[in-house]
């Protein structure tokens, strides 16, 4: 494992890509899991201040993602009981406009299969998009989260935590109401 997570924290594969961004940096994958895990989450990619902080969810979508999971910060970073494996590790930089880019996909075709061969989590949360579509298939966001009790077991598809999201989940109230005591019961019994 230790030369997985070191060829990870090696990757340069998007260095040019990166360099071209309105961000011109250079690449900081952030990896965060460990074999044993038993709670995956699997977010789409980290952004500014990840970049800089190196720890995954080090923001605002962060806080809001420890809340709507009810735990705190210890139990969230915890290595041995959860492992956040975003669909791209890198920042992967802004747009002209200043948004965020999306994961390049060389990441997660790259690093995706080895990864997942080194984890068997009991419980996985898809956060945002990319990794529904990835792990699911499903093209709708709404739908896929909607539809979280049809999806596999051991699955939860979430929307991603972003402050950007706030009217959706305005807009859903059955989020708050129905899914997220059904994702705390989950994963306060996969963390016991």
């Amino acid at each position: 494992m230790t030369d997985l997570t070191d060829d990870i924290r090696a990757c340069r594969l998007c260095a040019d890509r990166f360099a071209m961004t309105a961000t011109a940096h250079q690449p900081r994958p952030v990896v965060w899991f460990r074999p044993g895990a038993r709670l995956l989450i699997v977010g789409q990619a980290p952004g500014m201040r990840v970049h800089l902080a190196g720890r995954p969810f080090a923001d605002q979508s962060g806080d809001r993602l420890r809340d709507w999971m009810g735990v705190d910060e210890a139990t969230f970073y915890d290595r041995d009981r959860i492992a956040i494996v975003p669909m791209a590790f890198c920042f992967p930089g802004y747009n002209a406009r200043g948004a965020d880019l999306p994961p390049p996909p060389v990441c997660a075709t790259t690093w995706r299969t080895r990864v997942m061969d080194e984890l068997s989590p009991r419980l996985t949360l898809l956060v945002g998009g990319h990794a529904i579509r990835w792990h699911l298939g499903a093209r709708a966001v709404t739908a896929a989260v909607a539809g979280w009790r049809d999806a596999p077991p051991g699955i939860f598809p979430l929307p991603h935590p972003s402050w950007r999201n706030t009217g959706w989940l305005k807009r859903n109230p059955w989020f708050a109401d129905d899914l997220l005591p059904d994702l705390r019961r989950a994963i306060k019994e996969v963390l016991q």
